[in-house]
């Protein structure tokens, strides 16, 4: 393998100026234009960064260096994920947009079983729709970038801080592009040590980075 593509749908401001997005409400950001999901993974899906995190447990789980985790923005959301072989070759997974699929295979794991759920029609859906991320407009993805090359508690530091941030968005404490800007910080102070299976270090670098976006956030 030589890539793994991770697929995007953009969010609710996929097609949004980057100069409107320091405007964005909160009822906006919720009002994603795909899935149902809960508020704080829809406002990480309108920042992006819900697909940074997946960069970051895509190169633990599957053993894969960051630099070869890749995203891709599929605003339909029929094609799952990616693989590229070293030969140029690409295998996708593609479903109906529901979550019950994977978590579904989660379970049957190794097997597939047999169920109810609305199988996909591809001359209905007719194409498929891909276009590159706005890296520059929705940092969230370099940062999990580089968190993830930096490795050690970074990822933990860049996972809380953005907690963090979210809470403040909702609390109207802080605005959207707000979220990016504090974790940036946050990560621009940050002592990423290398915890060696210490669950106690994980825990105060985790506190800490809290700490810091608290601190950015409420100057």
């Amino acid at each position: 393998m030589s890539r793994l593509i991770l697929t995007a749908s953009g969010g609710p401001f996929r097609t949004t100026p980057r100069e409107q997005l320091a405007d964005v409400t909160l009822e906006q950001a919720l009002n994603h234009p795909t899935w149902k999901m809960g508020r704080k993974i829809t406002i990480d899906s309108a920042t992006l960064f819900n697909k940074g995190l997946e960069m970051i447990e895509a190169r633990w789980l599957f053993g894969i260096p960051m630099e070869r985790v890749d995203v891709i923005v599929h605003p339909q959301s029929i094609v799952h994920s990616l693989v590229e072989y070293q030969d140029g070759s690409i295998l996708a997974q593609l479903s109906s947009s529901d979550m019950c699929f994977p978590i579904q295979y989660a379970v049957t794991w190794p097997d597939r079983t047999v169920n109810s759920l609305k199988k996909l029609d591809l001359a209905q859906i007719a194409s498929l729709k891909f276009e590159a991320p706005r890296w520059d407009d929705f940092p969230a993805l370099n940062l999990a970038r580089q968190s993830g090359l930096v490795g050690g508690t970074m990822p933990a530091m860049y996972n809380a801080a953005n907690e963090e941030a979210v809470q403040a968005f909702v609390d109207g404490k802080l605005g959207f592009t707000g979220i990016w800007e504090t974790v940036e910080t946050v990560l621009s102070n940050a002592k990423p040590r290398d915890y060696q299976g210490q669950l106690d270090m994980i825990l105060e670098d985790d506190a800490w980075a809290r700490e810091e976006a608290r601190r950015v956030i409420f100057r």
